[in-house]
């Protein structure tokens, strides 16, 4: 393995570590909206970015054509998010996060479709014990009902548009420097979700601990965590990145475990074992 490649797969492996605390943050910021919750995650992210770049002395710059691809990447980023934090208001974080990370699949979908990276025709039975594993998760779940199917079709949107995201991110890389590119993408993102958030104002549900939730959600998971992630797909394939990133599933449950007391049910844990089994075939 290229040296280059090796960096790529640890700069994951530390990313994951950061992402694992977000169902936790997002959780502490209740009641805010979804929407509120997504603006100033993107929000604070972004200025932490902005924060290191200045640190570090370079400026993002950008040109007058700038503003209208931003606009793209803004808005897949904007939806993915916004579709797993409100997901974890309709379902578990077992659910929201075992759904979410079906994204190694369409990123292997995307980057042959985009990226003209080829799939072998071994790859698709992966989907099809993903899709089995989903099937365990969700369908045979007993506490099913018609507020966690929303849930977990929110996480499903989420996966989809992370895989978009990552395929997005790796097409860049020669584009714009990682900061460059992260702040205006983070950004951007926030300005697409100002809308709803202001629709969607929740004045006295902005007490101390929220406010701490949404700044430790925007600099942790996102500004180092989402970066880093961004920085690893830069030195390797994104599919394997992504397969790095499922881990947020087990750090994710763990630390809702932990900390909220949301165990997860053995059902629950069949499920997504087998669809990391899934995610594991396409990858390797």
């Amino acid at each position: 393995m290229q040296p280059s490649a090796r960096r790529g797969l640890w700069l994951a492996v530390i990313a994951v570590c950061f992402f694992s605390t977000s169902p936790v943050l997002m959780l502490w910021a209740d009641p805010l909206s979804p929407y509120e919750k997504t603006f100033w995650r993107m929000m604070v992210g972004a200025l932490s970015v902005l924060g290191i770049a200045l640190m570090q002395g370079s400026l993002p710059r950008y040109n007058y054509a700038d503003p209208v691809r931003f606009l793209g990447f803004g808005l897949v980023t904007a939806v993915h998010f916004l579709g797993y934090i409100a997901a974890l208001n309709f379902t578990s974080i077992a659910h929201a996060l075992t759904i979410t990370y079906t994204s190694p699949i369409f990123v292997t979908l995307f980057s042959a479709l985009y990226l003209k990276e080829p799939v072998a025709p071994r790859k698709y039975l992966g989907i099809l014990v993903v899709l089995a594993g989903i099937a365990v998760l969700v369908g045979f779940q007993p506490a099913l009902d018609g507020t966690m199917l929303i849930g977990d079709g929110l996480a499903l949107l989420s996966a989809i548009t992370f895989g978009i995201y990552s395929v997005m991110g790796r097409s860049q890389r020669t584009t714009y420097p990682l900061l460059t590119y992260a702040f205006a993408t983070y950004g951007m993102a926030s300005m697409w979700m100002l809308p709803g958030a202001l629709l969607t104002w929740t004045s006295s549900g902005y007490g101390l601990r929220q406010m701490l939730a949404l700044f430790l959600s925007g600099v942790v998971p996102l500004g180092i965590g989402h970066t880093l992630y961004n920085a690893a797909i830069r030195h390797t394939h994104a599919t394997y990145v992504n397969l790095i990133a499922t881990q947020e599933v087990t750090g994710g449950m763990l630390l809702g475990m932990l900390i909220l007391g949301q165990a997860p049910s053995l059902n629950a844990l069949i499920g997504a074992a087998i669809t990391l089994i899934g995610v594991a075939i396409v990858l390797l």
